[in-house]
């Protein structure tokens, strides 16, 4: 072997780690103290080590050589501690894995994979085994450190372990497991602000598109809500009528963009690219019958309005945990885009048709000193375990 082959050469190295699905999204999860201690801290080491295990950037946008699946559902990693506050068992940080950039997104949480955390947490030892019962239901305190609010997750326990097969079924995930509520706190930003401009709808100036009504909202994620009339769609599209057509994406991406500005998570539209992850745009319709993404047939008397979200430049096939949440919130509060498109009635709770099928949403609102406030939004989800042991990364990946 020659000398310039054997200094290619660098040993792989193993690193602790759990594939999960949480809701209709799945990642890596990983305990803190089991990271590489350069990647126990933010920065530049953490992200090129997450960016390895994942597969990215891909150019071929495929992540073959890592454990992403080549969207944004399956592009996610789970840095999970005890928690240093004592009202929380654990702290979750989650890092959204950018497929062809080299770039970890850290402005948002994942709700899908929020369902996941706790189930996590009690099997690794991060919760005080006096909470947890030997049968009924351990109620997990989680502290989401990238937005700064508490999740309540009620994980089931049998014989002393979390329950992972059930028969609660969720749309955009084949098979039945246990059903695990999921409770995000006070999920408006940190000062309470729901409403980032103090409209319930904005007139939205978007370059090439027009001027387009829109509820900009700050619950569970920042996200913009339009009609889906007003950008030509019946809010009852599957994933190829969008993710097929360059035109339709580049324009969802340009109202994000001018969204995001609106909203002061950016000073310039050109920064957008560099917040992939937040704001989500998503479009709403009243209901109607439509043909699901696995052939079901949704019927308009069995929801309240229709919904489609975009993740990552692309329509999500199923609805993302944080932007259900910002539904609810929207859908509570009357005169909003999506409380008008499902009736424009008062109400706690919402039924919504996404591109796999449908899901319930709850959320109380109340005006406070001018104010509109979220106490929780709650929905139901299930997690599961689909391979632990060691994930390999070269050595000088980070």
């Amino acid at each position: 072997m020659s000398a310039s082959v054997q200094n290619k050469h660098v040993p792989q190295i193993k690193i602790p780690a759990t594939y999960m699905r949480g809701g209709t999204s799945k990642g890596v999860f990983f305990k803190l103290s089991d990271l590489p201690e350069a990647a126990q801290q933010p920065g530049v080491a953490r992200d090129q080590l997450l960016l390895r295990v994942i597969g990215s950037p891909d150019p071929y946008e495929k992540q073959i050589d890592g454990m992403g699946g080549a969207t944004s559902s399956t592009s996610k990693t789970v840095i999970l501690s005890k928690s240093e506050s004592a009202e929380h068992d654990v702290d979750y940080l989650f890092g959204q894995v950018s497929i062809d950039k080299p770039y970890v997104d850290w402005s948002g949480n994942c709700g899908n994979l929020s369902a996941a955390v706790g189930p996590f947490a009690i099997a690794n030892g991060l919760v005080d085994p006096a909470r947890i019962p030997e049968n009924g239901v351990a109620e997990v305190r989680i502290w989401q450190v990238n937005i700064q609010k508490t999740i309540v997750s009620r994980v089931p326990i049998v014989n002393g372990e979390v329950q992972e097969t059930g028969d609660f079924e969720l749309d955009g995930v084949t098979f039945p497991a246990a059903e695990i509520p999921v409770a995000f706190m006070d999920p408006a930003d940190g000062e309470g602000a729901i409403f980032t401009t103090g409209n319930l709808i904005d007139q939205l100036d978007v370059p090439g598109v027009g001027i387009l009504k829109a509820t900009l909202i700050n619950a569970g994620i920042p996200t913009v809500f339009i009609n889906a009339a007003d950008i030509g769609y019946t809010g009852a599209e599957l994933q190829d009528a969008i993710n097929g057509d360059s035109r339709a994406l580049e324009m969802f991406e340009t109202i994000r963009a001018y969204g995001a500005v609106r909203m002061g998570l950016i000073s310039d539209v050109s920064e957008a690219g560099k917040r992939q992850h937040t704001p989500k745009v998503a479009f709403v319709a009243p209901p109607a019958d439509y043909v699901s993404s696995s052939g079901k047939n949704v019927q308009a008397s069995d929801i309240d309005l229709l919904v489609r979200a975009l993740s990552m430049g692309k329509l999500h096939h199923a609805m993302m945990g944080t932007a259900a949440v910002a539904i609810a919130a929207a859908a509570a509060i009357e005169g909003t885009v999506v409380n008008l498109a499902a009736g424009g009635s008062k109400r706690n709770e919402v039924t919504f048709g996404h591109p796999s099928g449908s899901l319930r949403v709850g959320a109380e609102a109340s005006l406070v000193e001018g104010r509109w406030h979220i106490e929780q939004a709650v929905m139901s989800r299930s997690a599961r375990v689909l391979m632990e042991g060691l994930v390999r990364i070269p050595g000088d990946s980070f």
